[in-house]
């Protein structure tokens, strides 16, 4: 990555950079509570929640960073935060 002067950085984008490589805590869905209302894929602040066909959504765990967000904002507790086995 090339600096700039004054300590500026050319931007980047994490399309790219899989960055959930660090995660201590990954999200899983139990999908017979959840109601589809979409709230953790409007809250995810590394858009790494991605609707499938039948309305449910999937974790794209290359870039979900385990911040927890989803789970605690799901109304139905359908995310439970579990620690990440490597």
């Amino acid at each position: 990555m090339k600096i700039l002067p004054g300590g500026v950085c050319e931007a980047g984008t994490t399309r790219v950079n899989k960055t959930g490589g660090w995660r201590t805590f990954k999200p899983v869905y139990d999908y017979d509570k959840c109601i589809k209302c979409k709230l953790c894929e409007l809250l995810c602040p590394d858009s790494s929640i991605n609707p499938r066909d039948d309305g449910f959504f999937e974790f794209d765990y290359e870039f979900c960073k385990g911040c927890g967000i989803c789970a605690n904002e799901c109304p139905k507790d359908a995310i439970t935060m579990v620690l990440e086995e490597k």
